[in-house]
């Protein structure tokens, strides 16, 4: 199996986590606020201004807001944080909000392959901790926010850093038995409680399939993005977790 991204070369390289990480079960806590308000006052404000008591730039105006983070264990710092949010606002306002509260915290957009439509707007930024990324989106009523901030040197330290211009992948195994991933012609197997394993990958689409002695193969589609780094999980009872973006 190949990727179908045409002119992707770049050989496959695994190898072996020194640290022995296991993500997910005992290394990632994936953690999710949502709020749907008893804010009406700030609902119907005229202005967007931003919330102190949230862990990334949001408006107090909204009518949906949730944090998701990646973590590390024995890290307090997160991976990655996700924040979403549904604004009702134009996506102008939006945008100019997130323009402004960003470049107080020191991000810094960056202006190759920036977007910005009537309805849709995706920028990168460089933040102090990492790459950062803003993605909009405009329905009839509201302005939908994903606002992503990595930590580089968190990424580094546990060795999920993808090299540059590569994805990564992790493979981890927690289950009684061992486990076998087909993946861009690699077959690769971990034994029961063996340490995480990482497979660099070129930018691209990959079929992969997963499997473990007495339960059904998993097969499905990865999409994977320079700079980004995924988990693969095979869980206590055998079976295949959902893929998991951890950087």
């Amino acid at each position: 199996m190949r990727t179908v991204r045409p002119g992707a070369q770049a050989p496959a390289r695994w190898r072996a986590f020194a640290c022995g990480l296991v993500f997910l079960a005992s290394c990632m806590l994936a953690a999710s606020a949502s709020a749907w308000g008893p804010h009406l006052s700030a609902l119907f404000s005229a202005e967007l201004t931003p919330d102190p008591d949230s862990k990334l730039p949001a408006p107090t105006r909204y009518s949906y807001r949730g944090i998701h983070t990646t973590v590390v264990s024995g890290v307090e710092t997160p991976l990655r944080t996700r924040l979403e949010a549904t604004v009702p606002a134009e996506i102008n306002d939006v945008l100019a909000f997130y323009r402004t509260e960003l470049g107080k915290l020191g991000w810094q957009e960056q202006r190759d392959g920036a977007v910005v439509s009537a309805d849709h707007v995706q920028l990168a930024f460089v933040s102090p901790l990492g790459p950062g990324t803003l993605a909009l989106d405009r329905n009839a009523t509201n302005t939908r926010v994903i606002l992503v901030q990595k930590n580089a040197s968190v990424a580094t330290n546990a060795n999920v850093m993808p090299e540059p211009g590569q994805a990564m992948l992790v493979l981890s195994n927690i289950s009684e038995t061992e486990a076998t991933l087909m993946i861009n012609d690699r077959t690769i197997k971990r034994a029961s409680g063996a340490r995480a394993v990482s497979l660099d990958l070129p930018p691209g689409k990959y079929s992969y399939e997963l499997s473990v002695p007495g339960h059904p193969a998993t097969t499905n589609i990865l999409a994977v993005a320079a700079g980004d780094t995924w988990e693969l999980t095979v869980g206590r009872d055998g079976d295949a977790w959902s893929p998991l973006l951890l950087y």
